[in-house]
């Protein structure tokens, strides 16, 4: 797979690939127009929503119906021993309804959990960074 990082303006920072083009833009106390969401809150939300289309892809092939189901992501965060702030855990809340059959509770964390994106992160490939002439 291939992604083309362009620069639009300003602190926007584009990524295109399959005809699709996820839009970046900082904060304005970074500088930016806070038009978008950042890269690293792009990141935190592909956690969520790929935990996310688990759990739907889980209720759908059941026919369990998903609109009152919702997932809540909360950081938290720990210090260094030089008081540098660093995320120190994610944690998923999966709110069910209360009819929401008991004997696939267990099994929906189970499936929320085979998220690529989190074992990504448990597994991180290797990264190489270069510069090229075009």
């Amino acid at each position: 797979m291939e992604i083309k990082i362009s620069f639009p303006g300003k602190k926007r920072v584009n990524a295109e690939f399959n005809g699709f083009v996820i839009t970046t833009d900082q904060p304005p106390k970074y500088g930016g127009d806070g038009s978008a969401p950042s890269p690293f809150d792009h990141f935190l939300a592909s956690i969520g929503t790929c935990a996310g289309i688990y759990v739907l892809g889980f209720c759908e092939e059941r026919k369990i119906p998903t609109e009152h189901i919702s997932l809540v992501q909360r950081l938290e965060y720990g210090k260094t021993q030089d008081g540098k702030t660093f995320i120190e855990k994610i944690v998923i809340e999966i709110g069910v309804p209360p009819d929401f059959p008991e004997k696939y509770r267990n099994a929906l964390v189970k499936v929320a959990d085979q998220c690529a994106v989190k074992k990504t992160i448990m597994h991180p490939p290797t990264f190489e960074i270069k510069t090229t002439v075009q």
